[in-house]
C-alpha cells in the first residue's frame, strides 16, 4: 500500500514535469511547444508548429497513460509512459544534432535550455515511480483441505448397514451328528431330545461274530 502510494506520487511528478518541459526553452530559447511533431521524424526545420501538433502531444499522451496506470495501479502503464517521454526527448536531441552540427550549453541561454532537462527527469520520475510501485495484488483462491489424520467422509449411500445380533448367534451349518446307540441325548445340538434307539441282539451277535470270525447266524424271518 505505501508502495503504492510513493511509486504514484513520483509517477504523477514526472508526468507533470513532461508535460510542462515544451512551455520551457529547448534549444537557443525555442520552447518545445515550436517544434512539430513532424520534424522529429524528418528532420528539424525553422517552421513554427501548433500547440496541438507540437511535441507536446506525445507527452500529453504519456501523462494519459500515466494517470490510467496509477488508477489501476499498473507498473507496466507506469514504465511505458516513461519511456515514451524519454524516446521523444531523445529523438529530438538526436534530429537537432543533425540540424546544428552539435549541442552545446551556454551561459547566456544559448545552446540546450531547461526544457530538455525537465523532460529527461520527468521521464526518470516516471520509471523510478514503477519501479517503486508494488502493482496489483492477485487473490489466491483458497482450497480447504481435510486434515492429514481425519479420513474424508464417504459419499453418501455407501455406508455399510450393521450387523444384526441375530446374525452373530446363528448357529453352525453343516450335517447333524447321528446318535450312538443306548445313548439318550439330553443337549441336543439343533433341536429336541430324541428317544433312545434299541440295537437288536442279532446285531449285537453279529458284531462280535466278526470279532471272532465265526460266522454270523442269519437273521431270523419276519
Amino acid at each position: 500500500m505505501i508502495r503504492n502510494i510513493a511509486g504514484s506520487v513520483l509517477a504523477l511528478a514526472g508526468a507533470t514535469a513532461a508535460v510542462w518541459s515544451p512551455f520551457r526553452a529547448w534549444y537557443d530559447g525555442r520552447h518545445g511547444r515550436d517544434f512539430a511533431i513532424g520534424d522529429l521524424f524528418t528532420g528539424i526545420t525553422d517552421a513554427k508548429a501548433d500547440v496541438l501538433g507540437s511535441i507536446l502531444l506525445p507527452f500529453a499522451f504519456a501523462a494519459l497513460v500515466t494517470l490510467v496506470g496509477v488508477l489501476l495501479r499498473s507498473r507496466l502503464l507506469v514504465a511505458l509512459a516513461g519511456l515514451i517521454v524519454l524516446g521523444f526527448a531523445i529523438l529530438w536531441m538526436v534530429r537537432i544534432g543533425e540540424a546544428e552540427g552539435s549541442l552545446t550549453i551556454d551561459a547566456d541561454g544559448t545552446g540546450l535550455g531547461d526544457g530538455v532537462a525537465i523532460a529527461f527527469g520527468g521521464g526518470v520520475l516516471l520509471l523510478l515511480g514503477a519501479l517503486v510501485m508494488s502493482g496489483r495484488r492477485q487473490r489466491v483462491h483458497r482450497v480447504d483441505r481435510a486434515p492429514r489424520h481425519q479420513h474424508p467422509p464417504e459419499p453418501a449411500g455407501t455406508q455399510v448397514p450393521p450387523v444384526p445380533p441375530e446374525a452373530l448367534e446363528a448357529p453352525p451349518t453343516g450335517p447333524p451328528v447321528p446318535p450312538v446307540a443306548g445313548e439318550t441325548l439330553t443337549e441336543p445340538p439343533y433341536g429336541p431330545p430324541t428317544q433312545t434307539y434299541d440295537v437288536p441282539a442279532w446285531e449285537r451277535n453279529r458284531d462280535q461274530d466278526r470279532d471272532d470270525g465265526r460266522p454270523s447266524p442269519p437273521p431270523p424271518q419276519r
